[in-house]
């Protein structure tokens, strides 16, 4: 929707052409377009993006502090959680607060190092998401089709260790496609038609200097991976639960386990239907003009849902949020 205005920020000495009549120049910067628009409508998304950003900070640290007072909640089911609902505050602040700013900003430019460094955490946390959701699926796995197994194999250290695995591992798994970008060449056109920094679009505006096939090659190979494998993964591991769940005798028992596997396959659905519209294929060009809003999906809204999704159907939590609500 709308197509990309070129404008060209220019540093430098120029260089001589070798075999080609282009010239070669440095980009300093990038303009990010955002949600072009009048300056009343830019305040008003200011305002409404404001409240949704508190609102999600508010609401996945009040499932921090519920599982961090409640004793009853200190199982690897909520330990789980509450990390989930940490990185789920890390995820917005890596681009929610430069979205509001380029709202109020007239030139809408972000230097070429804060972009790639954005780049990296927007990237490394979305990855460490894919990897506590798999955990998350795979703690369900075992409470409901391994029962007797659970506290032996789930035991507080294991799920610690789990923990840092999805840390560790979300932030090493993209440091090589970033590394990549950082080495391309953007010899003129830096006009991103986002709100953030993201790949898609940065992949396509160094293709405009010089063919990358193989970086986005590698790009599109390790975002497909990572999302298609975990993807299936819980899909598959859901898929045994909810066959376990089918052939429990107590009506309660089966309610509880719909309960909760439910809320776990929403956040999944919300998170992965939008992440697959946008990084299987990076720099594709496909669906230009919806990417920034698959992108808005599940970066600033699914962050603002999960909390209700994962308190509403849950009665420890809404009775752990009830004591948060009552110390505040």
């Amino acid at each position: 929707m709308g197509k990309l205005i070129i404008l060209v920020i220019f540093t430098g000495q120029e260089e001589m052409p070798s075999d080609t009549s282009n010239t070669s120049r440095t980009v300093t910067e990038f303009i990010l377009l955002g949600f072009p628009s009048r300056w009343e409508i830019q305040v008003l998304l200011f305002c409404l993006f404001s409240v949704t950003y508190i609102l999600t900070i508010l609401g996945n640290m009040a499932i921090v502090c519920a599982v961090y007072w409640d004793l009853r909640l200190h199982t690897p089911m909520y330990l789980l959680l509450a990390n989930f609902s940490f990185l789920e505050i890390c995820y917005v602040n890596s681009d929610v607060p430069n979205m509001l700013a380029n709202f109020l900003s007239k030139t809408k430019a972000v230097p070429f190092t804060r972009c790639l460094l954005q780049l990296y955490f927007f990237f490394s946390l979305g990855t460490t998401e894919c990897l506590f959701l798999s955990i998350m699926a795979y703690d369900r796995f075992l409470a409901i089709c391994r029962p007797l197994y659970y506290p032996t194999i789930m035991t507080t250290k294991f799920c610690s260790n789990l923990i840092i695995f999805c840390w560790v591992y979300g932030f090493l798994w993209f440091l090589a496609p970033v590394v990549l970008v950082t080495q391309l060449s953007f010899c003129g056109p830096n006009v991103i038609d986002d709100f953030l920094c993201d790949l898609g679009p940065l992949l396509a505006l160094a293709s405009a200097c010089v063919p990358i096939p193989g970086t986005v090659l590698i790009c599109g190979t390790m975002s497909s991976l990572l999302i298609f494998a975990t993807f299936f993964y819980i899909i598959g591991s859901y898929t045994v639960v909810l066959r376990a769940v089918l052939q429990v005798p107590s009506v309660s028992g089966r309610r509880k386990a719909f309960s909760t596997c439910s809320s776990h396959l929403a956040v999944v659905l919300l998170f992965y239907g939008s992440v697959m519209m946008t990084y299987v294929s990076p720099g594709s060009g496909q669906a230009e003009g919806m990417q920034k809003f698959t992108t808005l999906f599940y970066s600033v809204m699914t962050p603002l849902f999960n909390p209700l999704i994962y308190s509403l159907r849950n009665k420890e939590m809404k009775e752990a949020l009830k004591k948060v609500l009552g110390k505040v």
